[in-house]
Order: C-alpha cells, then structure tokens, then sequence
C-alpha cells in the first residue's frame, strides 16, 4: 500500500541539518509499516527496535547517554556494524524505553550524522507525566488513517485517484457514480491500513467489521493499561458516547450524554488523554472567523470525532447492507458519517487550523471554518440531495469571506459565492 508520508520522510533524509525524528500517531495507523518500507527503500540496512517487545533492551538508555556507547549496545542486539551513512536506526515505542527521548537531544547535538527515527503512539500522554523531552532536538512527523485518496490506491482504483491528485474537474463528472460507491466503501472500512489490506484481499465486510471491532479492543485496553486508575471509568464514558453525540443535530460534545448530569471538570482529563493518544479528534468553536482562528477558541465549546470513519461504523453498530442503499449511507445518523468523514479528511490535509462556527444563541452554524496558508474558508458540509442552509449563507454575508466551500454529493461548480467540492474531493482540495 502506498502512503503519502513517504514523500515527507524521503524529504527529512535529505535535508540539511536532519534531526533525529519521530513519528507519531494513534495505534494501529501504520507507523511502523511505513518506517520499514522506507528503510528498506532508502538505505543498505536498517536497525529495527521496538522496547514495547523487547524488555531486554528497555535499560538501554539509563545507565548514561553516551552515544558511542548507545551504538555499541545496538550492534550487540542486532549482530552486524552499524554504519552512519547507510543505516537506518529506528527506536519503535520510544516511550517504554525510559530516558529514550532523551537520547534524541544527544543523537542530535553528538552524532548528527546517523539517521535516526522513533516511533511513539502514547507521546501525547507521556508530556504530561514529566517526561523529559528533547525541545528543538527533534523533528516530527504525525501519521493518520489513511485518506480517501490512499484507499483508492489500495484498490487499485489508480486512475481515478489521480483525478483527484490532479483536481481535474473537467474529467470528475464522468466517474461520479464510481466516486460514489468506493465512497460508501470508504465510510464503511475506513483508513485502518489493517482493515483496509484485508478489504483489498478478501472484500468481505463482516471480515472488516471483526477488525475493526479488534482495534476498538485494542484502543480500549490502553485505557487501563496507560492512563490513571481513577479516569478510566470517564474515559469509557466519553469513549462510548461519541457515536450518540455525532448523532444528535447539533454535534457539540454534551457532557450530559456521556454521565447524566456531569459537568466539565468531570471529563477534562478523561477527554484531554483520548486526544492525546490521537484516537479521538476535536474542534473548537470559534466566536468569529478572524486571522489567526486559535485566538477566538471556544475553550468550553467543542465536537470529537473518532479517528477513522471504519472505526465509528463499528462501534455504531453499522449494518454492511447499508452499503448497498444507494446514498441513504450519507444520511445515517443525521449525517454523522459524513461530518466524520470531513473531519478525518481535513484532518489528514494538515490544515493549520480546524474549528466551527456557531453564532451566540447558537442558532446559526457552519460546520468547519478551517484556516490554511493564510486564508479563512467555511466548509458546510450537506449529507443528503437538500443543498439549501440559511446558516452557510448568513455566515457568508456576515463575514464575507474570501472563499466559501460547500461539500456534498453534487458534482463541482463554482457559483458567485461559493464553490460546491464533491465530498470525494474535499481532502485533496486543499
């Protein structure tokens, strides 16, 4: 399967002034695949170590971190020499491995010359149990589920793919209905690359629903493996509301949902660590769609997504005939899986910020205001054939904005307002 981060980890093998870097990510998104593939691709041989596994070699780091000495010890475990120019080191679950991140502070200031790469699912978490991290010592690259554009390439759907690469509006209407059904698979497997590699094999969708249900299992087990005794009852709550929360009209988070009459402080850190470890997303309300968008967060307003759509789809419940019901897919839930949807995409674009918009009284909103390369744009996002939203046009002629996005199934055209970007298109648009 191809992933678009290679690009960006061929990029750090180039550039001048490398630092140690690491990679990071939810369970189960693909970081350690990716970082082999391209250590098999890009160098004569690799160091491979993961001290989630090998307990052996969690010390490796405390007696002191002198990195000839680092280097010898690795040699050791692995039974050749390592040269610099030539050998990838990579320190998978860097977070079992105590004073592992601190060793990148030395990788960098005392042997610039190795290309080193550490992988970290719980970093989110470990900052803030003091863990001593290597400021300015590091670069970082952040993996995702994979996107819609990356599942089309997994199924061997090339050339259509590339008309979403290429954003080639003139072809686009031609394959609207093919665009349509490998989107409804989409919704369905997700961007689990585990998920999606068995689709690819087998294409059988009860096979995908036992996967998925498998990282749930996986995701839930973390609670009470990583986080405090005394937030993972909350942390289960929240967890489970999410699909009853993207279900309701308005998706902002109700704490009430997860624990009938709870409150904020109740769920704070339950909710801080589920983001933290990069399986559930969240976005702030922001009070007005101004430069930059962070200084009008609504700290106490905000929705949280799951990670993957095929993840969503699984814990909801999601029966695989749906697939086959013509669009209604897109409506389920009150278009819950297509906000998802959305969310993971511009998500996994990298905007440098993504909120929503709801006016004081909260009568109006606009799904997502997102802020990238130096523009403000809102994104409605429209589940079923009805394109009609007094909100979207209210918040156009308020705030007149430079560009204006509306997302649904309806086929590309720009009017002289707003421009309507294909669903299937709204992750490569930007």
């Amino acid at each position: 399967m191809y992933r678009t981060k290679i690009k960006q980890l061929i990029d750090w093998k180039l550039s001048k002034g490398r630092k140690p870097l690491i990679v990071q990510g939810a369970r189960q998104v693909g970081k350690t695949w990716l970082i082999k593939e391209f250590g098999k691709a890009e160098f004569r041989q690799m160091v491979y170590v993961n001290f989630e596994y090998e307990k052996k070699m969690r010390n490796l780091f405390e007696e002191n971190l002198h990195i000839p000495r680092i280097i010898n010890a690795l040699e050791a475990f692995i039974g050749f020499s390592i040269t610099a120019n030539d050998t990838l080191i990579v320190l998978d679950e860097i977070q079992s491995a105590p004073g592992g991140l601190t060793s990148l502070k030395y990788f960098c200031e005392e042997a610039p010359e190795y290309f080193v790469i550490a992988s970290d699912s719980l970093l989110g978490m470990n900052l803030h149990h003091k863990v001593s991290f290597p400021v300015g010592k590091v670069s970082f690259l952040y993996m995702h589920p994979m996107s819609f554009y990356e599942f089309l390439l997994a199924i061997n759907e090339k050339g259509i793919a590339q008309i979403l690469e290429k954003q080639q509006w003139d072809i686009l209407p031609m394959f609207t209905d093919r665009f349509k059904e490998f989107l409804r698979y989409y919704l369905y497997v997700g961007g689990m690359p585990e998920v999606v590699a068995d689709f690819v094999q087998n294409r059988d969708f009860q096979k995908v629903q036992f996967i998925q249900n498998a990282i749930l299992t996986t995701y839930e087990g973390d609670f009470s493996k990583h986080a405090p005794d005394e937030v993972v009852p909350r942390l289960n709550m929240v967890w489970n509301s999410i699909p009853a929360q993207l279900a309701k009209d308005n998706k902002k988070f109700v704490y009430g949902v997860a624990k009938e009459g709870a409150r904020a402080r109740d769920f704070e850190l339950a909710i801080q660590w589920l983001v933290d470890s990069g399986i559930l997303l969240k976005t702030f309300r922001i009070s007005k769609p101004s430069m930059p968008l962070i200084a009008y967060q609504d700290m106490s307003a905000f929705k949280l997504f799951f990670n993957d759509v095929g993840l969503l789809a699984a814990k909801s419940g999601l029966d695989s005939r749906t697939i086959v019901a013509g669009n209604a897919l897109f409506e389920e839930y009150k278009g819950a899986f297509t906000e998802q949807f959305v969310m993971q995409q511009l998500k996994a674009a990298e905007l440098n910020y993504i909120g929503y918009w709801t006016n004081e009284k909260s009568t109006n909103e606009v799904d997502f205001v997102v802020q990238h390369k130096g523009e403000i744009t809102p994104i409605e996002v429209k589940a079923g054939e009805n394109l009609q939203s007094k909100s979207f046009k209210f918040f156009c002629e308020k705030y007149k904005p430079q560009a204006a996005i509306r997302t649904s199934l309806s086929d590309f055209r720009q009017e002289s307002w707003m421009t309507n970007v294909p669903l299937y298109m709204i992750g490569d648009y930007f």
